[in-house]
């Protein structure tokens, strides 16, 4: 199931299911607002989206009644989600995923926004989207690429090829918006070479195994995997959660795996990630490419979770979304 695109005109609701919008400053409110506005598109907020709390969020009584508005709402044509954080896997079992499946409409976010958008494709079929979130278009600088691939994937039906951006940063930009570093782009890196076509699923690694043995964990039978991991993590615990993932009882059928961009923290090299693949016997014969536009760096791609993408050696499409 996938909700209709969106258009000029249309309504978007801004919700935290992670972390509050009040940790979000004036300067990077007003400059999202002024870059979704030039898309033409009108934004409310959730009411109870500035309430914080010593997580940095809000009860999940309160998460749960913005999510379920915002969906409930027949003048809401998309939700964008504030910002990531630790703790949307706290509301899961209190969703209404039936009012969901009634009224599908695009929601959008990342990183922790991971529990959230598997959960509502795992029980309702939604493609739910793997993107910007409404504070990363309060980035001044450095923001072209995010939206290009924000509008191609929501906006668009027409199939789209990934190219990489031609630089890319993991500076705290929200701190000082003049003062930011850029680095050359080197391209994706091609691990194994293939060509398959199949259902993408995807986001943060260590949420998509936090999500094993639960009834929000997505059906990745024939899928293609897109995995993120941040440098809130060393590179030994992507070793460890990739290997738990490859223990799925359903990977066996996995058709290839599409790792983000990791962040300069984590000391991950092409030649570190051959070391590690090398050792699972799991990925021997996936299509893998690696240093994709997604995850904690920016810029980022938008992807659907539960679309449909096609992998040729290093080139990568998005074929339903």
């Amino acid at each position: 199931m996938i909700a209709k695109k969106l258009k000029k005109g249309d309504h978007i609701r801004v919700i935290a299911p992670a972390r509050s919008l009040g940790i979000v400053s004036q300067e990077c409110r007003q400059i999202a607002l002024k870059r979704l506005q030039e898309m033409g598109l009108k934004v409310s907020f959730g009411k109870h989206t500035e309430e914080t709390d010593e997580f940095l969020s809000s009860s999940t009584e309160s998460r749960l009644a913005d999510l379920h508005e915002a969906f409930a709402d027949k003048s809401v044509d998309g939700i964008l989600t504030v910002i990531g954080g630790f703790n949307s896997i706290e509301i899961l079992s209190g969703i209404d995923y039936e009012l969901i499946a009634e009224n599908p409409k695009i929601l959008c976010g990342f990183s922790d926004i991971t529990a959230l958008a598997n959960a509502i494709y795992a029980k309702t079929g939604l493609v739910t989207y793997s993107g910007a979130h409404f504070s990363t278009f309060g980035m001044l600088k450095g923001i072209e690429y995010t939206i290009e691939y924000f509008q191609k994937c929501l906006f668009q039906q027409e199939p789209f090829a990934l190219q990489p951006s031609k630089e890319w940063a993991d500076d705290p930009w929200y701190i000082d918006q003049e003062k930011r570093h850029f680095i050359k782009n080197d391209g994706y890196w091609l691990i194994n070479s293939g060509k398959v076509e199949g259902k993408l699923i995807g986001g943060n690694l260590g949420l998509l195994d936090e999500l094993k043995g639960t009834p929000y964990f997505p059906d990745i039978k024939d899928s293609i995997l897109f995995l993120e991991h941040c440098a809130e993590h060393e590179v030994w615990t992507f070793n460890r959660n990739l290997q738990a993932l490859c223990l799925h009882p359903d990977f066996a059928t996995v058709k290839a795996v599409v790792f983000g961009r990791f962040e300069p923290e984590n000391k991950m090299t092409k030649d570190l990630l051959l070391r590690i693949v090398g050792r699972k016997k799991e990925l021997q014969h996936l299509p893998m490419i690696a240093n994709v536009d997604f995850g904690h760096t920016t810029p980022i791609i938008t992807f659907p979770i539960g679309g449909k993408c096609r992998i040729d050696g290093a080139n990568i499409e998005l074929t339903e979304f």
